[in-house]
């Protein structure tokens, strides 16, 4: 059994790969965790294999004929191998130096046996912070997001409360859901939750998985300390207004998509996990 699984979706991400490996490999240098490394392609089609054979011979290559999207594909990854804590990692992700971040992961999760998933603190490439944890959103979030009524004092204010910017970024503690850009899961979590729900394309995966996480009695939480540096395209917010993007960005659809997928699974449960003390 490993101790870590990593496993990193590439889509035409060839280069954001390759920076993102560079520096996970400098993290763990003169670490003795027994770690493996898993990049599943989506038909990309941009040399990242010749660029993995080349440069790091060691990370497991999978190549699959199209895109079914980052949750199934992920669950490729994570279902290669045994391993006592699993990481599900973007590409557009690096590693700061000298922080030793997979390590202090690990043995977090050591020491703290009854968390199910952490995330760290992540930050964009200038230094300043990323809202990486959230309550779970409202049936109406989107509007918030997409339109001028997220500009009014009510949609401004329930916009700050479901990104958790009421929240000391410089406290650990238990949240509702974490971004999908780093989740680093227990091995015996994941075993007993299940992966990550295939019926979501894209988005909406990873707030599936932690409400998952926190119904089977698998704490969430948020590691102030841990820190990593997440680039963010956001694709899907790449055309402004609600009614042009849907007509023009295929991103954005999918997102109201897994937005209602969501909903509908989760309808009548508005729990808010990060409001309770747990005791560990």
């Amino acid at each position: 059994m490993k101790d870590i699984a990593i496993v990193i979706v590439n889509y035409k991400m060839k280069d954001l790969i390759d920076r993102c490996l560079e520096t996970l490999f400098r993290d763990v240098e003169g670490d003795s965790l027994d770690i493996d490394i898993i990049v599943v392609d989506n038909h990309s089609e941009d040399g990242v294999e010749k660029m993995l054979k080349e440069t790091y011979p060691t990370v497991r290559f999978v190549s699959q004929k199209n895109n079914p999207g980052f949750g199934t594909s992920q669950n490729v990854g994570l279902s290669s191998l045994d391993a006592r804590y699993y990481f599900a990692l973007n590409p557009d992700t690096e590693f700061l130096p000298g922080q030793h971040t997979i390590r202090r992961l690990y043995e977090f999760m050591e020491a703290q046996p009854k968390i199910g998933m952490i995330g760290p603190k992540i930050v964009y490439p200038e230094g300043s912070l990323q809202y990486s944890c959230w309550r779970f959103p409202s049936f109406f979030q989107p509007f918030y997001n997409r339109t001028k009524l997220g500009k009014s004092s009510r949609g401004k204010k329930h916009h700050d409360y479901h990104m958790m910017k009421d929240f000391d970024h410089e406290k650990t503690m238990p949240v509702d859901a974490i971004m999908g850009s780093a989740m680093f899961v227990r091995g015996d979590a994941m075993k007993k939750v299940g992966m990550f729900d295939e019926r979501f394309w894209m988005y909406f995966e990873d707030i599936d998985w932690c409400i998952r996480m926190w119904e089977e009695h698998w704490p969430v939480y948020y590691v102030h300390d841990i820190v990593l540096q997440h680039l963010h395209g956001r694709g899907s917010a790449k055309v402004s207004g609600l009614f042009n993007a849907f007509l023009k960005n295929k991103l954005f659809r999918v997102h109201i998509q897994s937005w209602l997928k969501y909903m509908w699974k989760w309808r009548g449960i508005r729990k808010y996990y990060s409001d309770t003390t747990i005791t560990l």
